[in-house]
């Protein structure tokens, strides 16, 4: 039947836990035209360790923009319009490997998108390299059959056909400014069956909502026909037409379709070209008044003598970032509105580029041109305007279902807010409507401001939120990542959001936490470790800091940027660890203060590679450890005693320092969570903190300044001083 099948794969990505649409892995697919079948292959696969337990993998499905998903339930800004995502569930239990596959017929051409994620994770906080984790991953397989032996029809213009056993594809060029589309079925003759046993199937397959068109003929009276309104211009429309009379037995019939052709009225603009010393041109323009050169709209005039259909406003599009854009009425702000001919904004989506952000509109009405009859009715629709106001609505075109906006005197401003539009040309129509004195409506006109833009976030994602910009190969889309317990699309939904005050309380917890470092700061200084000292008050004082900018919302201090007072925070708590282990090993003064320089530097060198890994940084301090057992194995061996040899030490300082520092560690890795970090953290802070104070080492045993140790026969000695390290001979 003239199909050809084509293979299209991609690179499987390890799939992550839900937390925000950053975790979901996106896939894009470039549908041929004059495809038929669309077969989608889906393999999930999972390692065979302990750690892999069983999971569903959700699939989503949306074509011409990434598909909008909610998985954890949370609401959308309001005036956003949302359509449930088409989606798959893929389980895997017993086995580790595990294969779906989804077909649909006749899928729309261009851009296909599918996300794919594990259920929503849970709110633990999971360090990095501590415990074995299990990959999960996803790869999707495109399979197409496509038409190449396919009849065009022509307008107006009778194509036979005649169907045995296979059907027979066509497809028809819609031109822009098509207002209506009749397909209709003439002179159909069946070989041993009554009536027209076809069955004829109009326009693609889109998800998540389908509006495909299909016609049986079968028992429907001569001619068999279907109506389109607004169908998609300036795209190739495909007929698949199919036997309903069984094997062995033919169909003849003949297509015919009839476009009607909507004329716009144009608004033009007049450029006035001013040429100056800077060599400047600038535009001007105004609305042409009805006359001989610019006929009123609704009224014959022109060639062909019949009405217009429209209104045509140029608009400009100003691009101003990645996935940003703003729309502008090319000759002034506001467009004006008539009730006899619907006016048109055309809004270029169509790059490829556009639908990972989303489209804002909002429209203000003149107070004191609307009146308390008056009813004005925006449409917002893809591939073709919606143009029966006089009819119905709906806002519904042939094979899109529109968005409905209206104003009126009681409610002047109308907003809607579409996340990831389709890539394809928007058009926004509005139109006047009366309930009462339409004869009067008729001549009344109103204008209405207009504001429309391509974001990548809806107000940057808010204060709790922040805009991050995601890349699958050389496609850009945006999400938002909210904090202090907000969530939703654009951070909007506070049904679990932290109050100002819990806020303030969560900042002063993690900042006042630190002062705990005053201890072991005062406790070296008093036993003359100052270099100990200073490595306290430079972990205190980034690790305030860092914690005040890391905070959401209102409570935020940021001093430096947050990656500085990040990395700082985590090179001094490493380095802290490390000293105080270090310093209970009682090395000698030389070689203690090159292994705290080398250390520091490993840890600064780790931390440079993968800062939350947390063998980096337990690495260096299992290092120091093992230094400091080996020290007090030789002084128990060498003394024949144990060491430290007081029991005051252990029962007041050593086991209470080990057993703090343990607690610590319990809570860094096993209990912190999303909800209660402000509050574990802060007692990690202060265990940190406590267990140095209780575990740095007693100053060595005071001697005399100056210790004469050897004497010789002619009066002289040798003496030392052992804190300048310095000789003399008296």
């Amino acid at each position: 039947a003239g199909l050809v099948s084509e293979h299209f794969s991609q690179a499987p990505q390890r799939l992550s836990f839900y937390s925000w649409y950053g975790s979901a892995r996106l896939f894009r697919f470039r549908v041929p035209p004059d495809t038929v079948l669309l077969h989608w292959l889906l393999q999930v696969s999972r390692d065979s360790g302990a750690a892999c337990t069983d999971a569903e993998i959700a699939v989503h499905f949306r074509s011409g923009a990434p598909p909008v998903i909610n998985p954890l339930g949370t609401r959308f800004p309001d005036n956003t319009s949302v359509q449930p995502s088409f989606q798959v569930r893929v389980p895997l239990s017993a086995t580790p490997l595990s294969n779906v596959s989804v077909n649909i017929s006749h899928p729309a051409p261009g851009d296909w998108f599918v996300a794919a994620h594990l259920p929503p994770s849970s709110q633990k906080i999971e360090l990095k390299g501590l415990a074995p984790t299990c990959a999960y991953v996803f790869q999707p397989d495109m399979l197409v059959k496509r038409v190449v032996e396919i009849s065009i029809v022509e307008p107006d213009v009778p194509l036979p056909q005649t169907l045995v056993s296979h059907p027979s594809y066509l497809k028809i060029f819609v031109p822009e400014y098509t207002r209506e589309l009749l397909l209709e079925l003439q002179g159909c003759v069946s070989n041993g069956s009554l009536g027209c046993p076809v069955r004829l199937t109009v326009g693609p397959v889109t998800l998540p909502g389908n509006f495909q068109k299909v016609l049986t003929c079968a028992g429907a009276p001569q001619p068999c026909r279907m109506l389109l309104p607004s169908p998609p211009w300036d795209r190739w429309l495909q007929l698949t037409a199919e036997s309903l009379a069984g094997p062995h037995r033919t169909v003849a019939f003949s297509a015919v379709a009839t476009l009607t052709a909507c004329r716009p009225w144009s608004v033009t603009v007049q450029p006035l070209l001013q040429s100056g010393q800077n060599q400047t041109f600038n535009a001007s323009a105004g609305w042409p008044s009805p006359g001989p050169e610019h006929p009123d709209p609704g009224r014959s005039g022109g060639v062909g003598g019949g009405p217009f259909c429209l209104r045509n406003h140029p608009v400009t599009r100003e691009d101003t970032d990645v996935v940003s854009a703003h729309f502008q009425p090319l000759d002034r702000l506001s467009v004006t509105v008539l009730a006899d001919t619907p006016s048109v904004l055309r809004l270029r989506l169509n790059t490829g580029m556009d639908s990972g952000g989303s489209l804002t509109i909002s429209l203000w009405a003149n107070k004191t041109e609307i009146r308390n009859e008056t009813l004005i009715v925006a449409c917002v629709n893809a591939a073709s305007p919606f143009l029966s106001f006089n009819t119905s609505l709906n806002c519904t075109t042939a094979f899109f279902q529109g968005h409905l906006l209206s104003l009126s005197a009681w409610s002047r401003k109308a907003n809607l807010i579409i996340p990831y539009p389709e890539t394809d040309n928007w058009y926004l129509s509005l139109q006047l409507m009366c309930s009462e004195n339409e004869e009067d409506c008729e001549q009344a006109a109103v204008h209405v401001e207009t504001t429309l833009h391509l974001v990548p976030c809806l107000n940057d994602c808010g204060p709790y939120g922040q805009c991050l910009l995601l890349r699958r190969h050389g496609y850009l889309y945006a999400g938002c990542s909210c904090k202090a317990g907000w969530r939703g699309w654009s951070c909007t939904d506070n049904s679990t959001a932290q109050t100002v005050a819990q806020q303030k309380a969560a900042t002063l917890l993690l900042t006042l936490s630190n002062l705990m470092f005053l201890a072991p700061i005062a406790v070296s200084v008093q036993r003359f470790y100052l270099v100990e000292a200073s490595v306290y008050a430079y972990t205190m004082f980034f690790s305030t800091f860092y914690h005040a900018c890391d905070q959401p919302g209102e409570a935020v201090l940021c001093i430096l940027s947050y990656d500085t007072l990040q990395y700082c925070d985590f090179l001094g708590s490493g380095v802290a660890i490390w000293v105080t282990i270090l310093c209970m090993a009682r090395l000698k003064t030389l070689l203690k203060y090159v292994l705290f320089l080398l250390g520091t530097l490993v840890i600064a060198m780790s931390l440079q590679l993968d800062r939350r890994g947390i063998w980096n940084m337990l690495g260096p301090c299992l290092f120091a450890f093992l230094i400091m057992a080996s020290m007090w194995v030789y002084r128990c061996g060498h003394r024949r005693q144990c060491y430290p040899t007081s029991w005051q030490r252990w029962v007041f300082y050593l086991l209470p320092g080990v057993s703090m520092a343990s607690v610590g560690i319990a809570i860094y890795t096993s209990m912190m969570t999303s909800d209660n970090y402000y509050y574990t953290h802060s007692i990690w802070h202060v265990l940190l903190a406590g267990s140095a104070a209780l575990l740095l080492p007693p100053p060595t045993e005071p001697t005399e300044p100056w210790a004469c140790s050897q004497k010789f026969p002619c009066h002289y000695q040798i003496c030392k001083n052992d804190r300048e390290e310095l000789y003399t001979v008296t």
